[in-house]
């Protein structure tokens, strides 16, 4: 059995919000808690009790209580806290005194920092315009926008009328974004005239002009100049673009109040998009109190955020990480928004913002943390790092060399956190705990209130043994419907045609005897050669660590009746894929892994092709290589690299 990397402190234990909620909980179950599994048991068994308990611990600022917890337990169908009615801002803005809100920073321009007063009022004036604007209940507003303060004012008056939220970066192309936009039909567009990144200054009038004339239900655009401090209004200016208005012409009305449009419970909040790279992506609709619930109870017990606390998820606004970061409102914490590249105008320049800013809980995602350990940089000598108790990371498992190099080369009192979920539930299944050991290449623990479990081949519960993971029972952030699908199919097809009444998310995972949970990747990418199911981060997990690999993907080609394994590499610079090399990759694998492992083919490439979000695009390159199409290439941020897959399928014949 593995031994722990790191063990909390008695005295961390002692003073989490995770032991604070379980002392609360013996006292609504009438029994002791020794464990967190005892606790987990509890909060799946008991899901209404649980939830109540969320609920209330969370103090849900609400006009009207609920008149039932959970109606219809069944999925799809099930309804949570049917007669309740709450606003979704009005949670996140609870606070209105001069603690910081926000703290955003850009490539090379001057930090701008609002407190939870400054940002009531700015939510404020918003808001009051839009209704001026005719913006009403129901109503969509999107945001073609980067991770900047506007962003989370827009939002919050957004969602204060009742309005529903969708917001897309900027990166995307246009047909991403027009494939996005256009089936939601928003009557405002929230949208930045220009962004930075990499030191390079890039216009977006262009995609914005095109927006409007493709997207007729635009009646409002608001632009959003490069850089503002957000503290008076900008030298007043016009645009060319019809229908437009400058955002700090709007922001300082002097409006003190907000009006909090009461909504049910599961009333519209957010739409978010599902990766597209399959078709045209499905808009994802999530409602306001499930999504403050979960997040609530994410933030607080599972990655013990405090109002003391500052916290940051490098995101773009695309991804569903960027909601989840701003519930931090709803605890009080100080949310730190970073815009730009993290590696600009040095690799370590997220870092050193951690450093600066007195970060405590930081997010990110694999990749990052890979160019940093291929390369083993003592992040620690550079830094102090002294605020920093957290480190998350999602998009994609996180390989043990990464977990090892965060303890030896970052900070070894630190809680490491893989967390894993999704935009279909704008939150996770799996994730951290900080009363809870971390084990390299394992996620600490499954989250309270979600019966998530590994079903075999027949459909049966396993432990030790790879499986698919499914949710067994309802629980409050599955999303509300999905846009444009009024009898349910599309949403019926994505998660439950599988098992009947049971989610199956889509990914291949194991639970462990101590309950940790390893991810093997997308179970639609699970390889089957001879019929033995592997998934693909058991071999990236091993590839990745060899020195002479930046970056890797790996498919399942049809072949003879059979799958086949091809390993797909980009070689660090001045590397040669040679017959010494492929050797080596080989036995790497074989050593590390298993035979059934080693792929029969291994190619150079020069890129992986990945989503905006970072993640892997392995079902794209398996049509391509297969004679097929794929689909949607705006979903990418490189969609230039599947070019080179065409040629390559020519080759992939013997």
């Amino acid at each position: 059995m593995k031994e722990p990397l790191w063990n909390p402190s008695a005295e961390r234990i002692s003073n989490s919000n995770m032991t604070s909620f379980m002392r609360y909980a013996e006292l609504i179950a009438g029994k002791p808690f020794h464990t967190y599994s005892e606790l987990y048991e509890w909060s799946i068994t008991d899901l209404e009790e649980f939830w109540k308990s969320i609920w209330v611990l969370s103090g849900i600022i609400h006009s009207r209580k609920y008149d039932k917890i959970l109606t219809n337990p069944v999925m799809p169908g099930a309804k949570w806290f049917q007669g309740a009615e709450l606003n979704f801002a009005e949670n996140l803005l609870k606070y209105r005194d001069n603690q910081t809100a926000l703290i955003s920073a850009r490539e090379d321009k001057p930090a701008v920092r609002l407190t939870y007063s400054d940002l009531h009022g700015r939510t404020a004036s918003l808001a009051h315009s839009l209704k001026q604007m005719g913006l009403k209940e129901g109503d969509r507003a999107a945001g073609f926008i980067t991770n900047i303060p506007e962003a989370v004012i827009a939002m919050l008056a957004v969602t204060s009328i009742g309005a529903v939220w969708s917001s897309a970066s900027p990166d995307f192309g246009f047909n991403g974004i027009l494939d996005r936009f256009g089936q939601i039909q928003p009557k405002v567009l929230f949208a930045v005239e220009e962004y930075q990144y990499n030191g390079n200054l890039i216009s977006c009038t262009e995609k914005i002009e095109r927006l409007a004339e493709n997207i007729p239900e635009i009646e409002k655009i608001i632009l959003i100049p490069n850089y503002h401090d957000l503290q008076s209004p900008i030298q007043k200016r016009s645009s060319k673009i019809k229908n437009s208005v400058y955002i700090d012409e709007i922001l300082f009305d002097q409006i003190n109040e907000i009006e909090f449009r009461q909504l049910p419970f599961d009333h519209p909040v957010y739409i978010m998009y599902s990766s597209g790279t399959t078709g045209k992506p499905k808009c994802i609709v999530h409602g306001a109190g499930g999504t403050l619930l979960q997040h609530f109870k994410e933030l607080s017990l599972h990655t013990n955020l405090t109002r003391n606390d500052t916290i940051t998820y490098y995101t773009t606004c695309g991804w569903m990480m960027w909601n989840w970061l701003v519930s931090s409102l709803n605890i009080g914490a100080a949310v730190f928004l970073y815009d730009g590249s993290p590696v600009y105008p040095s690799p370590s320049a997220l870092w050193k913002k951690i450093d600066e800013e007195k970060i405590s809980i930081f997010g990110t995602s694999p990749k990052y943390l890979n160019l940093f350990s291929q390369n083993d940089i003592q992040i620690k000598k550079e830094f102090d790092l002294s605020s920093l108790k957290t480190v998350l990371s999602t998009g994609a498992p996180l390989p043990e060399n990464i977990f090892k190099w965060i303890y030896s080369s970052v900070k070894n009192e630190l809680q490491l956190s893989s967390i894993s979920g999704g935009t279909d539930i704008i939150s996770c299944f799996m994730l951290g705990n900080p009363n809870l050991p971390v084990y390299a290449g394992q996620l600490q623990c499954r989250g309270l209130g979600m019966k998530v479990e590994s079903f075999d081949e027949n459909g049966k519960p396993v432990i030790n043994k790879k499986g698919e993971l499914v949710c067994t029972k309802p629980f409050p952030s599955m999303p509300v419907f999905f846009w444009n699908d009024p009898q349910g199919e599309k949403y019926r097809s994505a998660y439950f045609d599988y098992y009947p009444g049971i989610w199956r998310h889509g990914d291949f995972i194991q639970i462990t005897e101590k309950g940790t949970i390893i991810i093997y990747g997308r179970s639609d990418a699970t390889l089957n050669p001879g019929g033995v199911r592997i998934g693909t981060a058991e071999i990236y997990n091993v590839i990745e660590t060899m020195e002479e690999i930046s970056d890797s993907l790996v498919i399942g080609q049809k072949w003879k009746d059979d799958v086949r394994v091809i390993l797909f590499v980009v070689l660090k610079e001045r590397i040669i894929l040679n017959e010494e090399l492929i050797l080596k990759i080989k036995n790497t694998i074989r050593t590390n892994s298993s035979p059934r492992h080693v792929p029969s083919k291994i190619i150079q490439v020069n890129d992986i092709p990945r989503t905006i979000n970072f993640k892997k695009v392995e079902l794209a390159v398996k049509k391509i290589i297969e004679g097929d199409e794929a689909d949607n290439k705006e979903a990418l941020a490189n969609p230039e690299s599947l070019e080179q897959f065409k040629n390559i399928s020519a080759l992939l014949t013997d």
